[in-house]
């Protein structure tokens, strides 16, 4: 048979030029092929969905008139919150107890000097988080960065001392939570290392250590440090409390971080071992340049999420004594009748406050890894 239908090849024949595939269906792709796929791809999701979305539609519209469109904003009298109350939630309370949430006890004139503190604390975070700081300098940053908050927070040269007692609030926290990770983070690695060691009173000395802190909780911890400390030390010599609570944090955080990076350590393939063994590399050497900042980047998702109990868990010292931020807004409407039927509010404003830095955390945990998988894969 001759002309244009013979000519022309079947596209399944052994004879056939490969075939170009043509554009995918228009609902092959686009949010609504998105929503087929994970929101109606069987019937029992097709009904969570509906039931999810009905939902939402009656909490949405209440929760947002009660948190935002009529609720008391600034500062406002007491009056018009009762004049609300039930209708609209009362930001007026953090107005009014802004100062004591954030600075507890601090005296009230000075409260100027915690306030520049926190911005030097959380600008430190800032600092650290940009590649570019990653050498020396940030060594010299933190160093002026932590001697200006203490200096600001205790006084001395020129402002007036404040004891440790009186310290508070926000301040507090941060200072708990970045020195427990600055002095934790070394001492885990440490741990961790000398857990895998070739030593056997090292390495027996590090499973020890590590099974006892984590086999007991945060809070055990911190009342042996208040308890305990004082019987260790020369007679006359007293430790502060804050100082105290920062020890066993930092002693009780490195345990978990030091399975953190031994995990990582697992991690490594033995190949890099090896490697550097060829190379005749001393051990600290072929420990600091080639398996450590593999182990440390594959340990990145567990290390933050240490960072960031670690921040919610400072919460805990206010069980001996000492004004973090969580427990400096509990009292700040506690101690005062008027606002006390308003605490709801005061906790939805550290529920805010503690979520900003930890998701914060979270966000630049998993830039890390993005940043770290690209330049491992070239």
């Amino acid at each position: 048979m001759t002309g244009p239908a013979a000519s022309t090849p079947d596209p399944g024949s052994p004879g056939a030029g490969p075939r170009v595939p043509g554009a995918p269906p228009a609902l092959s792709r686009g949010p609504f092929a998105w929503m087929r796929t994970n929101l109606f791809a069987t019937p029992f999701d097709t009904a969570l969905t509906i039931l999810l979305l009905a939902a939402l539609a009656w909490i949405v519209p209440k929760a947002s008139g009660w948190l935002f469109f009529d609720a008391v904003w600034g500062n406002q009298p007491l009056s018009a919150c009762d004049a609300v109350r039930g209708q609209g939630a009362c930001w007026a309370v953090v107005w009014e107890k802004f100062r004591f949430m954030m600075f507890g006890v601090y005296p009230f004139d000075e409260q100027w000097r915690p306030a520049i503190a926190i911005f030097v604390l959380s600008g430190l975070l800032v600092v650290s988080a940009f590649r570019a700081f990653w050498n020396r300098r940030l060594a010299v940053v933190w160093t002026i960065g932590l001697a200006l908050t203490f200096w600001l927070m205790g006084g001395g040269l020129g402002l007036a001392p404040v004891r440790t007692e009186q310290w508070g609030g926000l301040p507090v926290t941060l200072i708990l939570a970045i020195f427990g990770v600055a002095f934790a983070f070394p001492l885990g690695v440490l741990l961790a290392l000398g857990r895998r060691s070739s030593l056997p009173l090292v390495r027996a000395f590090c499973v020890v250590y590590i099974e006892v802190i984590r086999g007991v909780p945060l809070i055990t911890v911190l009342f042996m440090a208040s308890v305990m400390f004082s019987l260790f030390m020369p007679e006359g010599m007293r430790i502060e409390q804050l100082l105290r609570a920062q020890i066993a944090i930092i002693l009780f955080v490195a345990a978990y971080l030091a399975e953190a990076v031994r995990g990582g350590l697992q991690a490594v393939p033995r190949g890099q071992y090896e490697a550097a063994e060829a190379l005749g590399l001393p051990y600290w050497k072929s420990t600091g340049l080639i398996v450590l900042p593999q182990a440390l980047r594959i340990s990145i998702p567990p290390i933050v999420n240490s960072f960031i109990s670690l921040f919610k868990d400072t919460s805990l010292v206010v069980i001996i004594g000492i004004y973090d931020f969580a427990y400096a807004v509990k009292k700040s409407v506690e101690t005062d009748f008027s606002w006390k039927k308003y605490f709801i509010e005061a906790f939805l404003f550290s529920i805010v406050v503690y979520w900003i830095y930890c998701f914060a955390m979270s966000k630049y945990s998993q830039k890390l890894e993005r940043d770290f998988a690209r330049g491992h894969q070239r």
